[in-house]
């Protein structure tokens, strides 16, 4: 194969990893129903502000918008079985792989302009086919951001090079400054950025006209708060953010229930980059590596943006090691162990993505809208309401569940979609106590995750998709 066309491979893999079951797995997570509900408010309204809580810059919702607006969405009049209820997630769904293989081919090609083809190739690989690649296809700031993120580093890299034109620096801050306008920790990378760009010709006047975009695109979010007279809840948005906070090491932990390989290839890499001196890997690496473990709630996806250097980082060890292993120098040998690694991930991933965990989530959807009661109130997760509320103009369905511990229920009766989300909160207060105990199950609807064996690799993987485990209707009287 011609080495213009090795990107090809990759981008083959990554497509179908991607775009194969793009809704039937993973689940529809939480987070997804925000950022869906959040993007039909921007088509509805035309403010992407949502209410008074500022949690998140506002360029994920508007590029959600957008798609759906081109795509006419959502299809109208809408069947209410679990099929066709399950394919509102689709146009979003495939979305987010397209972008996840834009992600591959920009990794292929920042490696390859740093460290070669086959770096590039095997990073790119990597990339498209471990299991941790599912994590893509969630609908989330993370993911949209990485593109932006990883253009600016590649373009920043080619403003670096002795031909370099001058505009690719503008163009490498704009990038970067839609990256931190999705989500703020990627404000971590601007020194790696900037010094890529310094490095050139070490003239402050780089870094003058990089920078301009990198700060004044994300100062629209408290613009438009200081418009909207909220600058005070963009403070405590701000504030809120700060002060919750996990452990480094329970994302370390998801990390290895999800891709092993990966966490210890890519971390070898790491260490094998410190050994080296690599400055980029490090560069790359060692900041948000620092920003996880001292601030900020975690969560698994949040290790999405260093995904691409773990894969470039364990590329560059592992195809080193017949430098540092005899054994290794045979050619056969040291082919056998990178095929190997790369069989065992995509076998690994193709045996989690091929399952369909999500269509319970779309049964208990179904059966609610089926058996629609006008005196009733809907009480569900983000997953659930947006539709509910903006495709089936649904009255009284709050925007989420925990609503009911700000305001009271207008109606005597409600309905509860008890998802493991749900059962999970009910100790945030009186009110969703009160829902559950008031209510008695009509329909209960088991998950197809239950039917693995989630103690055996890689069926691990499905204890990250909780909120597809069995699922509860109940109604009952309120008040």
């Amino acid at each position: 194969m011609k080495k213009r066309y090795l990107v090809l491979l990759p981008l083959v893999l990554s497509s179908f990893t991607h775009l194969v079951n793009p809704v039937g797995f993973p689940d529809i997570f939480f987070d997804e129903g925000i950022y869906m509900r959040r993007a039909m408010n921007t088509i509805e309204t035309g403010n992407p502000q949502e209410g008074f809580l500022y949690d998140h810059p506002y360029f994920g919702q508007l590029i959600l918008a957008g798609i759906l607006q081109i795509t006419n969405y959502p299809p109208d009049p809408l069947p209410t079985d679990p099929s066709s209820l399950q394919n509102l997630y689709l146009i979003p769904r495939l979305f987010m792989g397209m972008i996840a293989v834009l992600s591959t081919f920009l990794v292929y090609q920042i490696a390859k302009e740093k460290f070669g083809n086959n770096v590039a190739l095997l990073s790119s690989i990597l990339f498209s086919v471990m299991p941790y690649t599912w994590i893509f296809n969630r609908i989330l700031l993370d993911s949209i951001l990485l593109p932006f993120l990883l253009a600016s580093i590649l373009l920043a890299t080619h403003f670096a090079k002795p031909e370099g034109k001058l505009w690719l620096a503008p163009l490498s801050g704009i990038m970067l400054g839609l990256a931190i306008f999705t989500k703020i920790p990627a404000f971590v990378f601007i020194p790696f950025v900037a010094w890529l760009v310094f490095q050139k010709r070490k003239k402050y006047t780089d870094l003058l006209i990089w920078i301009m975009p990198v700060l004044l695109i994300p100062m629209l979010w408290p613009a438009n708060s200081i418009f909207l007279d909220q600058f005070d809840s963009w403070i405590e948005g701000l504030l809120w953010q700060a002060e919750r906070s996990t452990s480094v090491l329970e994302i370390i932990g998801y990390f290895l229930i999800i891709d092993p390989m990966l966490f210890v290839i890519g971390m070898a890499g790491i260490i094998y980059s410190a050994i080296t001196r690599n400055k980029f890997v490090l560069f790359w690496f060692a900041p948000f590596m620092i920003f996880l473990s001292l601030i900020g709630y975690k969560q698994y996806f949040h290790w999405i943006p260093i995904i691409p250097i773990l894969c470039i980082g364990a590329s560059i060890w592992v195809l080193d090691l017949p430098k540092n292993i005899k054994l290794l120098k045979s050619k056969p040998i040291h082919q056998l162990i990178i095929s190997s690694i790369i069989l065992f991930g995509f076998s690994s991933t193709v045996l989690i993505i091929a399952n369909d965990v999500s269509y319970n989530q779309f049964e208990a959807l179904s059966y609610v809208l089926e058996n629609l009661d006008d005196q009733s109130t809907i009480l569900a997760g983000p997953v659930y309401s947006w539709i509910l509320y903006d495709v089936f103009t649904i009255e009284n369905v709050p925007r989420d569940y925990s609503m009911i511990l700000f305001g009271p229920v207008e109606t005597k009766r409600i309905t509860v979609i008890a998802d493991p989300h749900f059962m999970q909160n009910l100790q945030r207060g009186y009110e969703l106590q009160k829902a559950y105990n008031n209510t008695k199950s009509v329909q209960y609807f088991e998950g197809g995750i239950n039917y693995f064996d989630t103690q055996i690799y890689p069926y691990t993987n499905m204890n990250l998709v909780e909120e597809a485990w069995s699922i509860d209707v109940r109604k009952g009287d309120w008040k």
